[in-house]
């Protein structure tokens, strides 16, 4: 990746990471479907009367929205509301990285490299010393919640791959409207309209201010800029390159939730979130191939390059 394109991914991974704060807050006003149902249906209504929809087969976008906005976020948002501390959060969802190369490998045979494999092992282990430094924290419920929501997200991260879009960001916004109405008809059916109603009434309190402001977040940022650049990205290179950048989140997520909540940060964690780093750097370097020697004179020149000898050093796209 060029290192324009790494810096977007890491940018990504910064928003991604205050987000976890900004959906702690607006939990506090808004059960977890509701909240789901705001967040993509503020963009899925505009998007639909005023956004062409991109040149993709309707089943990627369904996918996608499948994928990332209802099993993603539903199982996230059911966590964090059962107990799930947001800096662990953001540390759990990140297997979406390795559930992604995964599905990316079986599915659509997206070739992972020896380095790249070092990498994803690095960066887990990373994700374990800091899971199992907090796991005394957190309810084994809460975690396979979230640990559900990580491979939503990557298989909306392989829709997303396999829609081929010369449009990312009107995917991205297109992605938005499969998630509303059905999330909000289970809003209905297991929250209940009296909570519902009641959430309403209380956002429009002053105590409702900052719930507001973190859905507005969630919204506007955390969806449209750093969904939009996510999905431009993953548009332009293979799954198992971009994923990777996903075990940043908690990097910044995990102090985030320490200024704004006052979750510790151990230096175990510390020491996990360096791995982390480590590993996503091994996993997004593609080794260089050695230029071959000129003939010399009167030599006749090698064939070239068959694609058995390319794939050693690059993920072939999933074509």
């Amino acid at each position: 990746m060029p290192p324009r394109h790494i810096a977007l991914a890491v940018l990504v991974a910064a928003l991604w990471g205050v987000n976890f704060v900004a959906i702690d807050v607006s939990l506090d006003t808004y059960p977890p479907l509701l909240l789901i149902a705001l967040r993509f249906g503020l963009l899925a209504i505009p998007t639909a009367m005023f956004v062409p929809r991109p040149q993709v087969e309707w089943r990627w976008i369904i996918g996608y929205g499948t994928g990332f906005g209802i099993l993603q976020f539903g199982f996230l948002y059911w966590g964090m509301a059962a107990g799930m501390p947001s800096g662990l959060a953001s540390l759990v969802l990140q297997a979406s990285a390795p559930f992604t190369v995964l599905l990316g490998s079986v599915l659509f045979r997206e070739r992972v490299t020896p380095i790249r494999v070092i990498g994803i092992a690095v960066a887990i282990a990373g994700l374990s010393i800091v899971g199992w430094q907090r796991a005394e924290q957190s309810a084994i419920l809460p975690f396979l919640l979230t640990l559900a929501g990580a491979l939503g997200w990557a298989i909306g991260n392989i829709c997303n791959r396999q829609a081929q879009t010369t449009e990312p960001f009107r995917l991205m916004l297109w992605m938005t409207v499969v998630p509303p109405v059905p999330i909000l008809l289970l809003s209905l059916l297991l929250e209940g309209p009296e909570r519902i109603a009641a959430a309403i009434r209380a956002a429009v309190t002053p105590a409702g201010l900052l719930p507001n402001l973190g859905l507005l977040f969630t919204v506007a940022v955390a969806t449209v800029v750093a969904s939009g650049i996510w999905t431009w990205l993953m548009s332009r290179h293979p799954a198992a390159l971009v994923a990777p950048f996903s075990l940043l989140v908690p990097v910044f997520g995990m102090p985030a939730a320490w200024l704004a909540f006052g979750e510790g940060v151990r230096p175990g964690e510390l020491l996990g979130a360096a791995l982390v780093v480590t590993g996503v750097a091994l996993g997004t370097t593609i080794p260089r191939r050695r230029p071959r020697p000129r003939p010399r004179p009167g030599q006749t020149r090698e064939p070239p390059a068959g694609p058995g000898v390319l794939s050693q050093w690059a993920i072939p796209d999933s074509n």
